[in-house]
């Protein structure tokens, strides 16, 4: 018989049974149901709301269940239907009506949010740890190619020459922001539910400050509506997760580009790319391509999560146990990514030759000419439409600004002498760019420093 079965009249369908189990997907956060369980115990003894025995018993049998689980003793139940039935079942099973006890002053309505919190916040640690790693490669790379020059785009078209240091930078601050996302997101998430109850709370005298000090955690809910029933800090961690994803295909997107015959900047190493079945020459950037498909899986747990919470009426619905298999899936996913990209870019080969050719056509340093031209005298604006006009004239003439004439220059504008050659020289156009942000070598370097004292400070 069921734990709730006493007011039926007869048992549910088997076809019921197994659509209404959740123990499939939620059988994972067994550490955390007991975690709770044994300080809800512990809590219920040391307010006299059950016998301290009593108490003490259930702690112990709990924790030989814990044990149970890890050694691979213990066979969850589809009748059971859930993790926290389950371990009922089987506590009551050894210590009998001793363990019909625990669950007094709760309900499966605040325990269950108890432990989706306990363990997604363990989850949001681990994604932390493999991003931190990541944050470290990034910063060893850019340390490899401060002097490695490539053209910077915008729409995909050929902009201003950068160094790829300064490229890979850039991803370090994005998924530097990841983490400090996530890190906003644990401390919304360490807030305790249990003593919510169903819905309403209980009139049992418990201690959930207690229950939250030994739990570790930072607050406790203010409504017991509110603690059983929203489950936005679910959807906060799927659209962190959906962010982190965002930031790795957009990585892996260059990167494919970069590894095509037609760019050849960098080159995947035989480890993470694969052939073909039927074309003997090809190397195929899958690994960087199944993260990029493997976004949009995240992304559609996010909106999974949002449509199902979007018209629920308070207080729980059994909708929300569809939370679960969305948020673990958008996690096991991230979890997946993030180690064998690291490992991907880690030996993947940047092609300098390649790049510095790259950033040599396009006219990447069109804007240096009007900033010669502006530190002449000229304003912005004039030096801006003379050096247009001379883009046009070199696209027919087949040349590139730096093999033009003086000759030709002076065509243009009177005001150019020969220091123009050595101002839009790509390195000069480089590494005259030294604001804080900027591409120049001395500037990433600084960027590298301070970026290595920001992952020393990270921290849980």
């Amino acid at each position: 018989m069921k734990l709730w079965g006493g007011r039926f009249d007869k048992a549910t369908d088997s076809l019921v049974d197994d659509f209404n189990s959740s123990i499939r997907f939620d059988f994972r956060m067994y550490r955390e149901d007991i975690k709770g369980s044994m300080a809800h115990a512990d809590m219920l003894g040391k307010c006299g709301v059950i016998p301290m025995e009593d108490a003490k018993l259930i702690q112990v049998t709990l924790q030989e269940i814990l044990a149970d689980i890890e050694l691979g003793k213990v066979e969850f139940e589809i009748d059971a239907e859930d993790i926290h039935m389950n371990i009922e079942k089987i506590l009551i099973d050894r210590i009998g009506d001793v363990g019909k006890r625990l669950h007094t002053g709760r309900s499966r309505n605040d325990q269950v949010t108890l432990d989706i919190r306990l363990y997604l916040m363990g989850e949001i640690d681990t994604v932390k740890g493999m991003l931190k790693e990541l944050l470290a490669t990034l910063t060893t790379l850019s340390e490899q190619h401060t002097d490695t020059i490539m053209p910077g785009y915008t729409h995909l078209q050929k902009a201003q020459p950068i160094t790829l240091a300064h490229h890979f930078m850039a991803y370090f601050e994005m998924f530097y922001r990841d983490i400090d996302r996530l890190s906003d997101c644990k401390k919304r998430m360490n807030v305790l539910p249990l003593g919510s109850g169903a819905l309403a709370g209980t009139t049992y005298p418990l201690d959930r400050q207690m229950v939250a000090d030994a739990l570790g955690f930072d607050a406790i809910t203010q409504n017991s509506l509110d603690g059983v029933s929203d489950r936005d800090f679910v959807l906060e961690l799927a659209s962190c997760l959906s962010l982190v994803m965002m930031h790795l295909s957009r990585f892996c997107e260059e990167l494919i580009v970069w590894s095509s015959h037609e760019f050849s900047f960098v080159e995947m190493d035989d480890a993470y790319s694969t052939g073909s079945s039927i074309m003997p020459q090809k190397k195929n950037p899958d690994v960087a391509e199944l993260i990029r498909g493997k976004t949009g899986r995240v992304y559609g747990n996010l909106m999974a999560l949002l449509t199902t919470m979007k018209s629920l009426p308070l207080a729980y619905n059994k909708d929300m146990q569809e939370d679960k298999e969305a948020i673990f899936d958008a996690v096991d996913t991230v979890k997946l990514c993030l180690p064998v990209f690291v490992k991907m870019i880690e030996t993947m080969k940047p092609n300098a030759q390649k790049m510095y050719q790259g950033a040599q056509g396009g006219f990447t340093n069109a804007t240096d000419v009007a900033d010669y031209l502006v530190k002449q005298g000229l304003p912005f604006r004039e030096a801006h439409e003379v050096v247009g006009k001379m883009v046009n004239y070199c696209i027919r003439q087949q040349k590139a600004l730096d093999q033009l004439t003086m000759a030709e220059y002076k065509q243009f504008h009177e005001i150019f002498t020969d220091a123009i050659y050595q101002a839009i020289s790509l390195e000069q156009c480089v590494n005259d760019r030294k604001l804080i942000g900027g591409p120049a070598k001395q500037t990433v370097l600084n960027a590298i420093d301070n970026a290595k004292a920001r992952i020393a400070l990270l921290t849980k």
